[in-house]
């Protein structure tokens, strides 16, 4: 519970900024900013960098460009991961109230598995009603993150756009997000089924 409360209480950016500092400037362990390692050459075929590294068929080509990934994942992931930890919490201290789990620990079952199969996947309904809404919501981090760690990816594309008021490009970007967010939605609405069999779409 700490630890998801620093999460939330912290701005993307000075996350960033402690990542870069303490594990990069300070540690040495991960780069400060960038892709790739300066020097390093990757054929541009998709424009990913991960997909393109891995076309390559190097090993130390694509574990470099894993490498840059690190720190940003790790900013770009904190706040949300603290909202579900959360989530999930709250929504496992509600389910362990019920009577059905007193009747599987009646029957004898282990304690693992009254917490596995009966409890964490009543409890994962409104999880993943969460984990779908901040899918959408990580795109608004991205612009941070991307800026704090010298990354080209689609926030600055967008707010390069928006400054040079290319609008075609915000529309065209605006519409592939949005078919990003019903994608997810498709996805989380199908995972209630099969989490909860009471639940069924004609």
């Amino acid at each position: 519970m700490l630890s998801s409360r620093v999460g939330i209480s912290m701005p993307v950016y000075w996350i960033g900024l402690m990542l870069i500092y303490w594990l990069g400037a300070r540690g040495g362990w991960f780069p400060l900013s960038g892709t790739v390692t300066p020097g390093l050459e990757i054929p541009s075929r998709t424009h990913f960098y991960t997909i393109d590294s891995a076309l390559t068929g190097d090993v130390a080509i694509f574990g470099d460009v894993l490498w840059h990934l690190v720190l940003p994942a790790i900013t770009l992931s904190t706040i949300t991961m603290a909202i579900v930890s959360r989530m999930a919490r709250s929504s496992m201290l509600e389910v362990l109230g019920n009577d059905y789990l007193v009747t599987a620990r009646a029957k004898g079952l282990a304690e693992a598995a009254v917490l596995l199969r009966h409890a964490l996947k009543n409890a994962l309904i409104p999880v993943v009603t969460v984990v779908g809404l901040q899918l959408g919501a990580l795109l608004s981090g991205a612009v941070l993150t991307e800026t704090v760690f010298g990354r080209v990816g689609v926030g600055r594309y967008v707010l390069n756009a928006i400054t040079a008021r290319d609008y075609p490009v915000v529309q065209g970007t605006v519409i592939i997000v949005a078919l990003f967010v019903a994608l997810i939605s498709l996805v989380v609405d199908l995972v209630y089924a099969m989490l909860d069999p009471r639940i069924r779409y004609s």
